[in-house]
């Protein structure tokens, strides 16, 4: 069963709906809560990676993509991170976590994480998805 959690930290800087609104940007139908001072989405539907998958591919991003994704990868868990400013005009970059707002952390954990990864970023070949699978 997919599982996927979402974190991302409020500074003290910043506007809590401001910072729900950049994670709703790519993740639209997860639902938040705040513990402490994080906003936290849990979900067991792939159907919360909808925007991700869509925008990955609008971005043009697929190999970048799936780079980060495997590089993140232990076990049959990813965990990646997504600059926070940039969500906010709903737009996928990933991040080293090294951003001034700090970055929107990414779990992912599933039986099969290679066929996960294959959903989200497809092999490419000059820019194309070579195969798209269901998930």
């Amino acid at each position: 069963m997919l599982k996927l959690r979402v974190e991302a930290e409020i500074r003290p800087t910043e506007d809590q709906t401001k910072v729900e609104a950049a994670v709703k940007k790519i993740f639209p139908t997860l639902q938040l809560s705040t513990a402490g001072n994080f906003l936290v989405g849990e979900s067991t539907e792939v159907g919360v990676l909808d925007r991700l998958h869509q925008l990955l591919r609008l971005q043009m991003i697929l190999d970048s993509a799936r780079s980060v994704m495997q590089r993140g990868r232990h076990g049959n868990a990813v965990r990646f991170m997504l600059n926070k400013q940039v969500a906010t005009v709903g737009k996928v970059s990933f991040t080293d976590g090294e951003s001034p707002l700090g970055p929107i952390v990414v779990m992912l954990e599933a039986p099969d994480i290679e066929r996960l990864i294959d959903y989200l970023a497809p092999r490419t070949r000059e820019g194309k998805p070579i195969r798209e699978i269901k998930y």
